[in-house]
């Protein structure tokens, strides 16, 4: 695919006079642009289920999740991946993101760190990835080398492997079992990916990461019954709902969590077995 012809490349003719609007305009333009997204992420629904679906089958066997991306794709995978210890008490190992460049990538670029197709698929190797993965690869243009690179180690693996890209018709469509589509079309700044494509991803990462958790039983209804308390708002958050699921006063709930050492799970089941 030639980039140049990619859509996230081309210009916005909504946005031919950026440069003459004043502070007002710009931001009315991004806002309405940006209601465009959710409508691409609901395109998506179709093609982005069935990988949930499909990557919770693994991981309910003991597989783990894999983000692999460059640059703001990469950095959002990083971002989805470090909030699920926290919100569901997953090993950090069980959801991983994998940054062209390492973990200093985040938050200073590396140059030509994308390029390499090779690196991408040496970090497979070196995570031992086998058939009970998954492997999503992250790319807004569809043709990152670093990615493709390790969507094609993973599945000579035999991982299981999605895609999230924004270009119809690009490589990573190819390359994935499972292939999600964004079409957010020309951002407002030609080729700033980290715009809509950027928005646009993190929706599809927020539900790729919940509903897989939800399939693994990692909440009680809509509440977060695997929270891990690691700092007061979450110790409150924590008693609230044991408060609220158990309908029990403030003070019992602080009591009962303490007596299952602020294991929240353990703590709800305490009560449903009185």
């Amino acid at each position: 695919m030639d980039l140049n012809r990619a859509l996230t490349e081309q210009a916005n003719p909504e946005s031919a006079n950026l440069d003459k609007m004043s502070a007002q305009e710009i931001l009315q333009l991004m806002n309405r642009q940006d209601l465009t997204v959710v409508a691409a992420v609901e395109r998506a629904l179709p093609n982005l289920a069935p990988l949930v679906e499909a990557a919770a089958e693994r991981m309910s066997r003991g597989g783990r999740l894999f983000y692999v991306g460059a640059g703001t794709s990469g950095r959002l995978g990083m971002l989805d991946a470090a909030e699920c210890p926290p919100t569901f008490s997953t090993p950090p190992e069980m959801v991983q993101a994998v940054l062209a460049g390492g973990p200093q990538a985040f938050l200073k670029a590396v140059e030509h760190a994308e390029d390499r197709r090779d690196v991408g698929a040496q970090e497979m190797h070196d995570r031992g990835v086998g058939e009970l993965d998954t492997v999503v690869g992250i790319s807004a243009s569809g043709r990152t080398p670093f990615v493709l690179g390790a969507l094609e180690e993973a599945q000579s693996r035999q991982a299981l492997t999605g895609s999230i890209y924004c270009n119809p018709g690009s490589p990573l469509e190819m390359a994935a079992q499972y292939p999600v589509l964004l079409e957010v079309g020309p951002e407002v700044l030609a080729g700033s990916t980290r715009l809509k494509a950027g928005t646009a991803t993190k929706m599809a990462l927020n539900m790729l990461s919940t509903g897989v958790m939800v399939l693994l039983g990692k909440t009680l209804g809509n509440l977060m019954a695997d929270l891990t308390p690691t700092c007061e708002k979450l110790k409150i958050r924590s008693v609230r709902i044991l408060s609220q699921s158990a309908g029990i006063p403030w003070e019992e709930a602080e009591r009962r969590l303490d007596e299952a050492g602020g294991d929240l799970r353990k703590a709800l089941q305490s009560h449903a077995d009185v």
